[in-house]
C-alpha cells in the first residue's frame, strides 16, 4: 500500500455502529464473502420487511403541550378520586340506617381531598346531570332551611345531600348569615360552576321546615328499589311547600301567644288575676307589633312595641293597689318575647364552627334584646315617676307548687309550638319534652339547692337529647321538638329585675341580674347542643371512621 493511500484510509470515516451487525466475525475468522445482489448492492437490514408488506403510517407524535394537560382517554365523568393520602382513604359506610343529617354531615366535615368517592347512586345518561339546575335547586332548599331557623351545618348538609343525589360529588356548599353559595367542580382541569343566593326574609313555619326536610330525604333516598325524584319532580313539590299556607290562623297565634304570657306568669308565683292580666298584655303587644309589620316598620321596634303592654298593665296594678304580683306580670310577657330560637341557633353556629354565621345571629339577639329592653325601660321609667311600687325584692319569694307549675311549663311549650308553626304531630311531643324540662330544673334547683345555671344546663341537655332521638326517628329537623320545650327554661325573671334595678338607678344591682340572665341563655344554648351531641351516642352512626372525620383544628 503506498503512503498515499494510507493517509486516504486514516481519513475516512469509520463505519457506525449502527450498520454493524450483532452477528460480526471475531478476528482471525475469514468470513465468506456475501452473494452480491445484480439489482442493488446496497446493504439491507435483517429486520426488513419482506415484499409485498405494507406497513401502516406512523402515528404522528403529540404536540408538546401543558404538562396539566389530560390524556385523550381521560374521562372527568369516570376519573379517580384527585387525590389519595398516603395513609389511604377511610372508608365510610354511608348506609340507610344512619340519617341523612349524620351520613352527609360526615362527609363534609372531611377535607375535599380526603373524601371517598362512593358508588353512583344511579345511572345518568351520557350528557350528564343539568347542573346548573341542580345548584339552582339546592340554593332554594337552602334558602328554606336557613331562612327558617336551621343550623349553618344542617343547612350544608342539606345542600350537600341534594347535589350528591343528582351526581355531583365534587361540590362545596358555604353557608352565610344571609347568603349562600355553591361550587362545582368537575374535575381538576375543569373550569368550577359556582352559584349564590341571597336570603332576605326570614319567617318561623317549622310546618315548612319539616316539609323541606322530607323533600331532602326522599331526595337522597340510596334505595335502589324506590323511585328516584327527578328534578321536575323536586321543583313542583317546592313551589308546593312555598304555596302552603300557615297551619294556624292569626286569632290562633294571638291567643297561644297570651297563653305563654300567662303560664309563664304562673311559673314565677302568680295567680289566675296575674294570669290574666299577663295574657291581655302579650295578646295586645302581639297585635301592635303586627301593626308595625304591616306599616314596613324593622323588628327592632317591633320587640320594642310589644313589650310595652306587659309593662305598662303591670305598672297599672301597681298604681291600683291590687293584690297581685306586678313582677309576674311583666315577666310573663318578657317570656314571649325573648328569641329563644335565634340564640340557640346563634350559639349552636358558634360550637360547630360556623363563627361568621353565629357571630351575626347572636349579633341579631342582641338587637332583639336591645328593643325589649328599650320597650319596658321606657313603661318601667313612667312607673317610677308616678311613684308606682316596683319592689325588686319580690325576686327572693319562692312559691312552692310544683304541680301547678308542670302544668304550666307544659302550656307554656304548647303556646310556644303554636306560635313556632309546627305540626299538629309534633305539638304532644314538645309539650311533654317542656314538662321534664321543668321537673329536672325544679328538682335540681328548689329540692336540690343547685344553682340555677346549672340546673338550666342540665335540663336544656335533656331536652337536646330527646329532641335530637325524637328528630331522627322521624328524619326530621330537630328544632320542632328542641325550641318550644326550652321555653320554661328562658331568664325571664333575671331579665326584668335587672331591667327594674337599671331603672331604680341601682346599676350594680341591674348589671347583675343582666349578666345571670346572659349566662341562662348561654346555659341553655350550650346545654341543648351538648345533648344533641351525646344523642349520637346512641344512634348508628356512619362507622368509627365517620367520628374521625368530625375532627376540627384545635388551634394549635
Amino acid at each position: 500500500m503506498t503512503e498515499r493511500e494510507t493517509e486516504a484510509a486514516e481519513d475516512r470515516k469509520p463505519q457506525s455502529d449502527e450498520a454493524r451487525s450483532a452477528f460480526t466475525q471475531p478476528i482471525g475468522v475469514v468470513a465468506p464473502a456475501p452473494a452480491v445482489d445484480e439489482e442493488s448492492s446496497s446493504t439491507t437490514s435483517e429486520f426488513s420487511l419482506p415484499e409485498g408488506f405494507s406497513a401502516p403510517p406512523a402515528e404522528a407524535a403529540e404536540p408538546e403541550g401543558s404538562a396539566f394537560t389530560p390524556p385523550r382517554t381521560y374521562s372527568a365523568r369516570e376519573s379517580p378520586p384527585a387525590f389519595t393520602p398516603a395513609y389511604g382513604i377511610p372508608v365510610v359506610k354511608l348506609t340507610k340506617e344512619a340519617p341523612w343529617q349524620d351520613r352527609m354531615r360526615t362527609m363534609l366535615r372531611m377535607p375535599v381531598a380526603e373524601r371517598p368517592a362512593p358508588e353512583k347512586v344511579q345511572k345518568a345518561d351520557e350528557a350528564g346531570p343539568a347542573v346548573p339546575r341542580v345548584l339552582d335547586l339546592t340554593l332554594r332548599i337552602g334558602e328554606l332551611l336557613l331562612a327558617g331557623g336551621e343550623g349553618a351545618e344542617d343547612v350544608e348538609a342539606a345542600m350537600f345531600a341534594v347535589c350528591r343525589s343528582y351526581g355531583l360529588d365534587r361540590c362545596e356548599p358555604t353557608v352565610t348569615f344571609t347568603l349562600l353559595s355553591i361550587s362545582y367542580q368537575p374535575s381538576l382541569v375543569d373550569d368550577p360552576v359556582t352559584a349564590s343566593r341571597t336570603v332576605r326574609r326570614r319567617g318561623t313555619d317549622y310546618t315548612r321546615l319539616a316539609a323541606v326536610y322530607r323533600l331532602v330525604d326522599d331526595i337522597s333516598d340510596e334505595d335502589e328499589e324506590a323511585a328516584h325524584i327527578s328534578l321536575e319532580e323536586a321543583y313542583r313539590r317546592l313551589a308546593e311547600i312555598r304555596r302552603n299556607r300557615h297551619p294556624y290562623p292569626g286569632w290562633a297565634l294571638t291567643a297561644a301567644n297570651g297563653l305563654l304570657a300567662g303560664s309563664a306568669s304562673i311559673l314565677v308565683g302568680g295567680d289566675p288575676i296575674v294570669f290574666v292580666a299577663a295574657a291581655l298584655g302579650a295578646m295586645l303587644g302581639d297585635r301592635l307589633a303586627w301593626l308595625c309589620a304591616g306599616r314596613g316598620f324593622p323588628e327592632f321596634y317591633q320587640f320594642t312595641v310589644a313589650a310595652m303592654p306587659p309593662a305598662a298593665i303591670g305598672i297599672l296594678l301597681t298604681l291600683l293597689h291590687a293584690d297581685v304580683r306586678a313582677s309576674a306580670v311583666i315577666t310573663g310577657g318578657l317570656f314571649a318575647l325573648l328569641p329563644g330560637r335565634a340564640l340557640v341557633a346563634g350559639v349552636q353556629d358558634g360550637l360547630t364552627g360556623f363563627y361568621i354565621t353565629a357571630a351575626a345571629r347572636l349579633l341579631e339577639v342582641m338587637y332583639f334584646f336591645v328593643g325589649i329592653v328599650v320597650g319596658v325601660l321606657i313603661m318601667l321609667y313612667v312607673g317610677v315617676q308616678l311613684d308606682a311600687q316596683l319592689n325588686p325584692e319580690a325576686a327572693l319569694k319562692v312559691l312552692d307548687r310544683p304541680v301547678w307549675q308542670i302544668l304550666s311549663s307544659m302550656a307554656l311549650s304548647f303556646a310556644f309550638a303554636v306560635l313556632l308553626q309546627q305540626e299538629r304531630s309534633t305539638v304532644l311531643a314538645v309539650t311533654l319534652n317542656g314538662g321534664v324540662a321543668w321537673v329536672v330544673y325544679g328538682a335540681m334547683h328548689y329540692a336540690g339547692d343547685i344553682s340555677p345555671v346549672a340546673s338550666t344546663a342540665a335540663a336544656a341537655g335533656l331536652v337536646g337529647l330527646f329532641g335530637q332521638l325524637f328528630s331522627r326517628y322521624r328524619f326530621a329537623s330537630a328544632l320542632p321538638y328542641v325550641t318550644a320545650a326550652i321555653g320554661p327554661l328562658l331568664p325571664g325573671s333575671a331579665t326584668y329585675f335587672g331591667l327594674l334595678a337599671i331603672a331604680q338607678n341601682d346599676m350594680d344591682a341591674g348589671l347583675v341580674s343582666l349578666s345571670k340572665a346572659a349566662a341562662l341563655a348561654m346555659a341553655i344554648a350550650i346545654g341543648v347542643n351538648l345533648g344533641g351531641e351525646i344523642s349520637r351516642l346512641f344512634i348508628r352512626s356512619p362507622g368509627a371512621e365517620g367520628r374521625r372525620a368530625a375532627k376540627r383544628t384545635r388551634g394549635f
